[in-house]
């Protein structure tokens, strides 16, 4: 999931979503709201950050409207975490938000690492495709979209399946 900018109600949809996930990484833009953004209906990020603090297999990745006083708030030290690499079924694996370098920088570091899979948020549009061989996943806004939809994306096996967010509705797996 990515930039959930402090909307409490499609955070806890996102993470119902992704509640039977082995490790949810959020790909920043955690609490606040950022000025280019505004502050609309639903904005909670008190009550985020405590539905966050319930669960402890969310990695926090360092987003652009992150800030000290969001560590303080949701007690996680993640301000350091600009770029996380790992391993996960049999893929290396980047994750970063994805502000402060272009996506040809981005796939130039990665195939410099041997990277197989570039996980980015920021953008608040949801994006599966291969670069120069790079898998480039981008699985949207979970508040704030910029596409047609919220979303959260599922990887696993391989394959990635965007999933919409919406507090008062289901959704399909």
């Amino acid at each position: 999931m990515a930039d959930t900018h402090g909307y409490y109600e499609y955070g806890r949809k996102a993470l119902e979503i992704l509640d039977d996930c082995d490790r949810i990484l959020h790909l920043g833009d955690v609490l606040a709201p950022g000025p280019r953004n505004g502050i609309h209906e639903g904005y909670d990020p008190i009550k985020l950050a405590e539905l966050f603090n319930k669960k402890d297999n969310i990695i926090f990745i360092k987003g652009n409207c992150d800030a000290d006083v969001d560590e303080e708030v949701m007690g996680v030290k993640f301000l350091s975490n600009e770029r996380l690499v790992f391993e996960a079924d049999g893929k290396k694996i980047l994750a970063t938000h994805g502000y402060k370098e272009t996506v040809d920088d981005r796939i130039e570091e990665a195939r410099a690492l041997g990277i197989d899979v570039v996980l980015v948020g920021h953008t608040h549009i949801k994006r599966d495709e291969i670069i120069k061989g790079i898998r480039y996943i981008c699985p949207g806004s979970a508040a704030l979209p910029k596409d047609e939809s919220r979303s959260v994306a599922i990887y696993e096996a391989g394959a990635v399946r965007f999933i919409e967010v919406k507090p008062d509705g289901d959704y399909q797996l």
